[in-house]
């Protein structure tokens, strides 16, 4: 699609399953898109969808109107920002970083006070919906940033979100709002994974289990969504167990600076520690099945090849 009159220069930082589906709404939307990621593999998955590959982050935010960052924590986010070749010293003043990575609140709020300081405006924006809703433009932002920041970032917004919540005037809310999404997305895959193997036990036909489930009341979107990787034996990441490790490890950790007990969280984070000292941290975030029926000899449809 040819660039229109309101198309903007957008910079993608991170191209994995997420932010190259996000890059291709942005193109498709007729933005010009540059981008960033350490695997070759991506920046050229980038180019050949029409994209300009950046030698690295300042390379491809130079110039851009927003600069999208699309990785792990708060730590590379960081990185990505202030280290070497970072993008704050490549974008214009006034221009806006979307930071999607899942982090502490405090940690968002201090990276938009940083980027204030340099005359940036910086939108926290965590998301949801999963690689394939990237590629159609249809993720859920949970937002929180200043009324320039939000109109700054409208025109990437509108190209990628099927809805945007526009959660408050601070950065450190969306981030909030993230947090608890993912205390409830991993409690209920681990409570896929523990309810499925258990069927199994049970001696059970887990796919006539899943079918079952899935038309009656003790269903959810993680069931619906895991159990098929189980049922397949399909462990390749679409999202994997340690992002797991480290958002239930930060639910685990602002509850405990609250004073606040997570029990059920605390359980579901040591479901997937467990999974990843087994050696499958990279796999899946519905490997907790396979290391339940690897501890209890049950079994589950093999493990293929990834």
């Amino acid at each position: 699609m040819m660039a229109s009159i309101q198309s903007r220069s957008v910079a993608m930082i991170g191209l994995g399953s997420m932010g190259l589906g996000m890059a291709k709404s942005l193109l498709g939307a007729g933005h010009i898109v540059s981008g960033y990621d350490v695997t070759p593999a991506a920046i050229d998955a980038l180019s050949r969808a029409g994209g300009r590959a950046g030698a690295n982050p300042a390379d491809a935010a130079s110039g851009a109107d927003i600069v999208i960052v699309v990785v792990v924590n708060a730590a590379q986010t960081e990185t990505v920002l202030f280290g070497a070749s970072g993008v704050v010293s490549a974008m214009p003043k006034g221009s806006v970083i979307i930071s999607c990575a899942t982090m502490a609140p405090d940690a968002a709020k201090s990276l938009a006070q940083r980027c204030a300081e340099q005359g940036l405006l910086y939108l926290d924006a965590p998301m949801s919906g999963g690689a394939a809703r990237a590629g159609t433009g249809e993720l859920t932002f949970m937002a929180s940033g200043t009324p320039d920041a939000f109109a700054a970032a409208r025109p990437a917004l509108d190209a990628m979100a099927g809805k945007v919540y526009e959660l408050g005037d601070e950065a450190g809310i969306g981030a909030s709002f993230k947090i608890v999404n993912q205390l409830l997305a991993g409690v209920h895959i681990a409570a896929a994974c523990e309810a499925i193997t258990f069927a199994s036990k049970l001696g059970l036909d887990i796919a006539k289990v899943y079918e079952v489930i899935t038309a009656s009341a003790g269903n959810s979107w993680m069931f619906e969504n895991r159990v098929p990787h189980i049922l397949d034996g399909d462990y390749s990441p679409k999202s994997a167990v340690n992002i797991f490790t480290k958002d239930l490890g930060i639910v685990s950790d602002i509850g405990r600076s609250e004073t606040f007990p997570l029990p059920i969280a605390a359980s579901a984070l040591q479901l997937f520690l467990m999974t990843a000292a087994a050696g499958m941290g990279r796999d899946d975030d519905s490997s907790p099945a396979r290391m339940i029926a690897q501890i209890t000899g049950i079994d589950l449809p093999p493990a293929k090849e990834h």
